[in-house]
């Protein structure tokens, strides 16, 4: 290989053949940068923000503040490494950082992709609870249990990454370039990285998309039948296009991920295929990282204003007023809360219009 190009990666075929597979990408040069550039601006002003709001704001009163938040710092984290990211690509691939500042970048890199999807599968059973159970969503609204589930999450993804850490560098010298979190040798992948992969694929993305994918048509169904036809659409519209955003981001990294995993195990044995699938992990790679710009936008449109009203069950009815209306409704306890929990947890409330509740002995 001319060594002009920058770096290259070489894979193993049949021992048969006794020869080796040696592909390349020389677009990565100029794509990561300019991606890792546009990422690391919009990201780091969007999730400050989101910080800077959430933190001083926003009342503290749902479980999804705590989600958000820990979405919005991980996001911050991983574009603080960008810098180093940008650099090493712009060198044609070649860190000259050293071994640990490797191991906390990679790190960074590849927690941002599963505690995000952790964080957006638990938003997620939220919001399915908030819509679908809203009784049982007031009850455990202030436990402990959102706390627990922020920690389970960062312990999970702690246990996964440490251990690949602790297990040797992650750098290697190759043709006189230093490769980081890539370029392992057949043996590595084999004995080392084979075992990781796999576990962040399966509890990573697998389990923790399905849940989406399960909750959101089931929210969708049961928003679609408030009889309010502008609250419809808009809790739809915010539904579906976190949905949307989801999918974008994270299927095509982590299917072609899985195929490049069978490829380094040589499970998949065409040269050809597998120059095909390092293009493309490295085109994925880089959209993966939209997501933390996208997430900002997220929040937006969640427009979560942490405004739930509790309602006693000792009152089996409520005196709703409506401001914009002015005037005065019957609805059941479950109605109202039911009401309230899609106005204000959904967004579908303005500014301009709120509901305040009044007990009303029938």
């Amino acid at each position: 290989m001319n060594r002009s190009q920058g770096y290259s990666e070489t894979l193993t075929v049949p021992k048969s053949q006794n020869s080796s597979c040696s592909i390349e990408a020389p677009f990565q040069f100029y794509l990561f940068p300019i991606v890792y550039s546009i990422v690391f601006v919009l990201g780091l002003i969007g999730n400050v923000a989101v910080l800077y709001i959430f933190i001083v704001k926003v009342k503290k009163t749902s479980p999804s503040y705590l989600y958000f938040i820990n979405l919005a710092v991980v996001d911050v984290l991983f574009v603080c490494t960008l810098p180093f990211r940008i650099f090493y690509h712009i060198k044609k691939n070649d860190w000259p950082f050293g071994d640990v500042m490797c191991q906390i970048t990679g790190t960074v890199y590849f927690a941002n992709i599963y505690v995000s999807i952790a964080f957006l599968s638990c938003i997620c059973v939220d919001r399915y609870i908030a819509v679908v159970h809203p009784r049982k969503y007031l009850r455990i609204k202030y436990t402990h249990y959102p706390r627990v589930i922020v920690a389970l999450v960062w312990v999970g993804a702690l246990a996964v990454m440490l251990p690949l850490n602790f297990e040797g560098p992650l750098t290697n010298i190759r043709e006189n370039k230093t490769a980081c979190f890539e370029n392992f040798s057949a043996v590595a992948w084999s004995e080392r990285m084979a075992a990781y992969n796999t576990i962040a694929l399966l509890s990573g993305f697998l389990i923790p998309f399905s849940i989406i994918i399960i909750c959101y048509p089931l929210m969708a169904k049961k928003v679609a039948r408030l009889k309010n036809s502008k609250r419809k659409t808009k809790a739809l519209k915010m539904i579906f296009l976190i949905l949307a955003m989801s999918i974008v981001c994270f299927i095509p990294y982590h299917v072609t991920h899985l195929f490049y995993l069978l490829a380094r195990l040589d499970f998949i044995q065409d040269c050809a295929f597998k120059n095909f699938l390092y293009k493309t992990r490295r085109v994925t790679m880089a959209m993966v990282s939209f997501n933390t710009c996208l997430d900002p936008l997220l929040y937006y449109l969640a427009n979560i204003k942490f405004k739930l009203s509790f309602f006693k069950k000792s009152r089996p009815l409520q005196k709703v007023y409506s401001v914009t209306t002015h005037k005065f409704e019957k609805l059941t306890v479950e109605d109202a809360t039911h009401q309230q929990l899609i106005n204000t947890y959904l967004g579908s409330q303005s500014p301009s219009r709120r509901v305040v509740s009044h007990r009303w002995d029938s």
